[in-house]
């Protein structure tokens, strides 16, 4: 039975990353991921729900549109694979990992979670293919973020001072944010990283969203230096920064308190 419910959480993930890369594609071209059938971004030919199938048509059609003969993104493969893998992880791991105990946020808590990390999924692939990032994927994180924070202090699960201190914390980040855009004239990063440092302030709180931002400038300029040194990118161009952002937020929920209070030890 465990095997048969890891399978079934694989096949929900594999279908739930097929309608995030719908989501992901009708984000950049204006539309709705609601507005019709999927069809083919070369010649906008519908698609058959064989052709439709997750990771399962791109290997069966070699990478290829039926129709037209053209290669396929490989966003499409990559982004179902990655949320079969988050599912997966969530279920096995995460689960329990970020499991509270109290009736409802027993069931409440993981499902925040799983959500959080859709959304956190859109956003990284959108930003890593145009440099944007979604306004309605920030805004619903910022919405359950405070929600779900809102529900822990009235359950007096969470103290109301924790909220107060990532506040306060996000608005100071997402202003050194907004000052760096001022200095730098837009070079440093875009307006969608000062709203989504905030948001991301409020998931993790304080002082993990300390470890957050720290471990997002670390890894960014560590692989900024790597594409230079592999000719990939030159001085003066700009890569995405929002993924590192997530990063240094997946970071800070999994291991920042350790690493606050090894840093903290070290002084």
């Amino acid at each position: 039975m465990q095997l048969v419910l890891i399978f079934f959480i694989a096949c929900l993930g594999l279908v739930i990353g097929s309608f995030v890369n719908v989501v992901i594609y009708r984000t950049l071209t204006g539309d709705s991921p609601l507005k019709g059938r999927s069809y083919c971004d070369k010649c906008k030919h519908l698609l058959a729900w064989y052709d439709n199938i997750p990771l399962l048509s791109f290997a069966l059609l070699g990478g290829k549109c039926r129709y037209c003969q053209k290669k396929i993104s490989l966003q499409y493969p990559i982004v179902e694979f990655t949320t079969m893998v988050l599912f997966l992880w969530w279920y096995l791991v995460g689960f329990a990992f970020f499991r509270l105990t109290q009736e409802p946020l027993v069931y409440l808590q993981p499902l925040f979670w799983l959500t959080v990390g859709v959304l956190l999924l859109i956003i990284v692939a959108t930003d890593l293919l145009s440099y944007l990032i979604p306004d309605y994927a920030v805004f619903g994180l910022g919405l359950l973020a405070l929600l779900y924070r809102s529900y822990l202090i009235k359950t007096g699960i969470m103290n109301p001072t924790d909220l107060t201190r990532a506040l306060i914390g996000s608005l100071v980040l997402a202003i050194l944010f907004a000052a760096i855009i001022l200095l730098t004239k837009g070079k440093g990063m875009g307006w969608g990283d000062v709203k989504l440092v905030f948001v991301l302030g409020l998931l993790v709180g304080w002082p993990r969203l300390v470890v957050a931002s720290f471990s997002a400038f670390f890894t960014g300029a560590v692989v900024s230096l790597f594409l230079l040194a592999v000719g990939k990118k030159r001085f003066g161009q700009t890569i995405p920064f929002g993924p590192f952002l997530i990063l240094g937020a997946v970071i800070a929920l999994l291991w920042g308190n350790a690493i606050w209070e090894w840093y903290w030890n070290l002084l």
